[in-house]
């Protein structure tokens, strides 16, 4: 719906404005050659059985924002299956560009046919009978069907739909199973289509994490080439998050994983990979303690802290949420309390990044001011630092802002610990504490 609003936004005059090699030129688009929703001019029309034409992105966007399937000017009940392309409209707005050529307008290209759930079928089955077989012939028969699905679901998003309807990601975590011994690149090019049917089902994600495919994907994590690499952290994510059970289940790769995830981490790929292998990080710390201290000591949270400084908003709460998880177990917070910069960046990140953020961030600096089974100076020096950092007064700001009851239990509380530390803390600016004994 967000794309059809700025969209709109962008179209809302009746003409454009195009440049011509030397002089600037007001064209006016025929109405009837623009979409009746985003008001753009339609690349590739398609007409409602109502009799109204719209953009095939436009009226595909309008049905997939969960109102009732009915057509936006007419009302009349509409599906998707009821879409025919308008090929006479089609031809007729290239011709209006190709004339209008010298004034800057660009040819809108003829859109490819979509495919078919039949021939989307038919190559699944050329993909599995070929994965199944083994030999080094059918290997590269499946590494043509797979880069043709691959090719095909980035043809467009009705194209990848049609694929991950019919059972695609299914299909793909089999032939990753089935061909994981048979070389790196025949593994890199299933991973590749594979990541297109994201998100993936329970039932993908079941498959992929049998002990074969789990190595498979910590070998080109560890040791593909970037995309590859990238591919294989984006999979994991699906099979980690998949459900709380699928963290339970890795067949003993558990450790891999995590040396791979942190890896990735430490030597960036690209963005989404740091960010992917954050999130699969996450599920794993949160899904057992023991988890967490292994995340721990592969030297994670020195690599968070570092990553937060500057962090844009989406990878400081990735990077809070799994420094939180960490900080479940002794190993996490020890090495936090072991950080200089740990205290004073989770107080920064209380009210300057998000609402999610700010839960985060005090939880994290709870984790850290609770003393069980760990070093009470460490402890101490951290609520201190806290305070000195201004920490007490954004806990008061935050009870009277509000918060959700999990996030408020835990400010209450950890405003009681820095109560106790006020006199050897307290910030040169800091708020009155009169009245604070209440808390205690």
């Amino acid at each position: 719906m967000a794309l059809l609003a700025r969209r709109a936004r962008r179209s809302l005059a009746t003409t454009k404005k195009l440049a011509a090699p030397a002089v600037a030129v007001e064209l006016a688009i025929p109405a009837h050659f623009r979409c009746p929703i985003s008001l753009d001019l339609m690349r590739d029309p398609v007409t409602a059985p109502t009799g109204i034409t719209y953009d095939r992105e436009s009226i595909e966007a309008w049905l997939d924002t969960g109102r009732a399937a009915v057509c936006p000017v007419t009302h009349a009940p509409l599906r998707r299956d009821d879409l025919v392309p308008n090929h006479a409209t089609r031809r007729v707005i290239q011709d209006w560009c190709v004339a209008n050529r010298s004034r800057g307008v660009e040819r809108i290209p003829t859109p490819k046919i979509p495919v078919t759930p039949v021939q989307a079928s038919e190559l699944l089955f050329e993909v599995a009978e070929s994965a199944r077989a083994g030999d080094a012939a059918a290997a590269a028969r499946c590494a043509a069907a797979v880069a043709r699905v691959r090719a095909l679901a980035r043809e467009s998003e009705r194209n990848r739909r049609c694929f991950a309807s019919i059972g695609t990601g299914r299909v793909l975590a089999a032939a990753l199973e089935s061909v994981a011994a048979a070389g790196s690149a025949i593994v890199e090019d299933v991973l590749a289509a594979l990541v297109r049917m994201a998100p993936l089902d329970e039932e993908a994600a079941r498959i992929l994490s049998s002990p074969k495919s789990l190595g498979s994907l910590v070998a080109v994590a560890e040791n593909g080439s970037l995309a590859g690499r990238l591919n294989a952290v984006l999979a994991i994510k699906e099979v980690v998050s998949s459900s709380d059970s699928a963290c339970a289940g890795l067949c003993g790769k558990a450790d891999e994983i995590v040396d791979a995830l942190v890896k990735t981490i430490k030597a960036p790929i690209c963005p989404q990979a740091t960010k992917a292998a954050m999130v699969a990080a996450y599920h794993l710390a949160r899904s057992d303690e023991r988890v967490a201290a292994r995340v721990a000591t592969a030297g994670i949270v020195p690599l968070l802290i570092e990553a937060l400084v500057d962090a844009d908003k989406s990878v400081a709460e990735k990077a809070l949420a799994l420094l939180d998880a960490v900080l479940a177990s002794e190993e996490g917070r020890a090495s936090a309390r072991g950080h200089a910069l740990t205290v004073p960046l989770l107080v920064k990140k209380m009210f300057r990044v998000s609402d999610l953020a700010t839960e985060l961030a005090i939880s994290a600096m709870w984790r850290l001011g609770k003393s069980a089974g760990g070093d009470e100076g460490a402890v101490t020096r951290c609520l201190v630092e806290a305070l000195r950092a201004g920490a007490f007064q954004k806990l008061l700001l935050l009870l009277q802002v509000g918060c959700r009851d999990a996030t408020k239990e835990k400010t209450t509380e950890l405003l009681r610990m820095l109560n106790k530390h006020k006199g050897a803390g307290e910030c040169v600016d800091s708020m009155d504490f009169r009245g604070l004994n209440r808390l205690s």
